[in-house]
């Protein structure tokens, strides 16, 4: 896990590029597309510290997209808004691991998606 948030942060000065969507995971909303809802819910042993989402075209899993400090309690969940279409997301817990799933949301629905490990 240390070293996906290693490599998260270490793209986010790449950011900067042509390339950047390819390197952060691209925006969650695309303009003018229907949109639909990820539910990270956490059933593991621990806070959920990051959660990485990216378009499935993106060659990472892009940047951390919880909220500066937030971590999703044991038993708690979080929603994300993101444009319809498939999402690649990973969630983990700082010094633990984490765990992926390739998603795909359909114009407005979602996943909810329960962490257990």
């Amino acid at each position: 896990m240390k070293s996906l948030i290693r490599a998260a942060a270490a793209l986010s000065f790449v950011a900067l590029s042509g390339c950047a969507s390819l390197i952060t995971g691209g925006d969650l909303i695309r303009p003018g597309e229907p949109t639909g809802t990820i539910r990270v819910s956490n059933m593991s042993s621990g806070a959920i510290n990051v959660v990485l989402i990216s378009d499935c075209n993106a060659s990472t899993y892009g940047l951390n997209r919880m909220p500066s400090g937030y971590a999703i309690p044991r038993g708690g969940s979080y929603d994300f808004t993101v444009s319809a279409g498939c999402w690649d997301v990973a969630a983990g817990i700082v010094g633990y691991g984490d765990t992926r799933r390739r998603m795909q949301i359909q114009p407005g629905g979602g996943v909810d998606w329960t962490v257990t490990g």
